[in-house]
């Protein structure tokens, strides 16, 4: 693939828009809650998952919570990463764990974005990597790119990753890949996608000690936390997936969420229910635009994963938007969409998605927000 200059003024664009589009999400929230005599800081850093990480950096792992009806939730089902960099900028500035995290966030997020850019501009030019950078900033869901969870820090460990393995940098791809699996228990996406490429490149009759070893250690991060829970609580290998078991995560194909879809369209919720189902065959067919259009491989497997696992896991159905903020891939096709298009409508379009983004993540936020 073509070498690209990868300096931040070639990359200024995309990280402007990124910007841009975060303050006008944060500015709606302001005034969202405002009105509704909410904290905005206390909704982007000490609510839901948030708090649990604070509580990671703070005092470290150990903590559960007894349902009523037996079930364990257990902090060992967060992997560290967050809470470490938590920690790591708390120490010094004195903020507390939770604005830390917001600080983590930002520079996660800008350097998602970053890693974003350079993927789309390496495969499709600039342009469509400024547009890509945008398509992501807008999601619905966007305003978990501003909140102190570990999907920004997560997207932009794979997406440089990902950037990497493409570009064969394999000490750099290996080391990512190992970062992005102490940071969710997706990062085995990344583990696989950076392997795939290698055996690819090995096919290619590549062969040196970088690629073995960046191979090596892509899985160790996700590897050393799992064998850890493993041993702390004695379940061994399975011990991870028994403590998630405990919050009612699983993978059983999506027929919870199948039976979750049939529910809403059995009850009154029934436009909740086409509007679901609406969203599946959405992701399905942009993955599919994804093939068609020849995607890399690594970028492919990883973001195929990263579907299955969120469209076929047992738990949290309201989670799988934000579990799927990270398969930033499945946006190119319509970041190639928008780069064809005349300057001035794609900037229409795209401030529209930014503007409704915004007031849904306030309205998101100020209600049942990400469990």
């Amino acid at each position: 693939m073509p070498v690209k200059d990868l300096g931040f003024r070639r990359a200024a664009p995309a990280l402007a828009v990124f910007a841009a589009v975060r303050l006008l999400g944060l500015a709606v929230l302001a005034v969202w809650c405002s009105a509704a005599g909410s904290s905005p800081h206390t909704l982007l850093s000490a609510r839901w998952d948030s708090l649990w990480y604070a509580r990671i950096a703070a005092e470290g792992y150990g903590y559960e919570v007894v349902l009523p009806n037996g079930d364990v939730h257990s902090n060992l089902a967060f992997f560290p990463l967050l809470p470490w960099l938590e920690r790591l900028v708390s120490a010094p500035t004195g903020l507390g764990h939770g604005s830390a995290g917001l600080v983590v966030s930002v520079v996660a997020g800008l350097a998602a974005a970053w890693g974003i850019f350079a993927v789309a501009d390496l495969l499709h030019g600039r342009r469509a990597g400024v547009f890509a950078v945008g398509v992501w900033a807008a999601l619905p869901v966007g305003i978990v790119q501003s909140m102190a969870y570990s999907e920004p820090l997560f997207t932009a460990l794979a997406a440089w990753a990902l950037y990497g393995a493409l570009r064969g940098r394999w000490l750099t791809a290996g080391l990512l890949a190992a970062a992005a699996g102490l940071t969710r228990p997706v990062g085995a996406a990344v583990v696989a996608a950076v392997w795939v490429t290698a055996v690819l490149a090995w096919r290619r009759g590549e062969r040196s000690w970088r690629m073995a070893v960046g191979g090596a250690l892509a899985p160790m991060g996700a590897a050393a936390y799992v064998l850890w829970v493993g041993a702390r609580t004695g379940g061994g290998l399975f011990g991870y997936l028994d403590v998630q078991g405990g919050w009612g995560n699983g993978f059983d194909g999506g027929w919870a969420f199948a039976r979750f879809i049939g529910g809403k369209l059995a009850s009154s919720a029934f436009l909740a229910g086409v509007g679901l189902i609406a969203g599946v065959v959405l992701v399905l067919w942009l993955y599919g635009k994804c093939v068609r259009q020849g995607q890399p491989a690594p970028l492919l497997v990883y973001c195929g994963i990263l579907v299955a696992l969120a469209l076929c896991a047992s738990g949290y159905f309201g989670s799988k938007p934000r579990l799927l903020l990270p398969a930033f891939p499945l946006l190119l096709p319509v970041a190639l969409a928008l780069a064809r298009w005349r300057t001035l409508r794609a900037g229409v379009v795209l401030g529209a998605g930014a503007l409704a983004s915004a007031v849904y993540g306030a309205f998101w936020l100020n209600g049942s927000g990400p469990p």
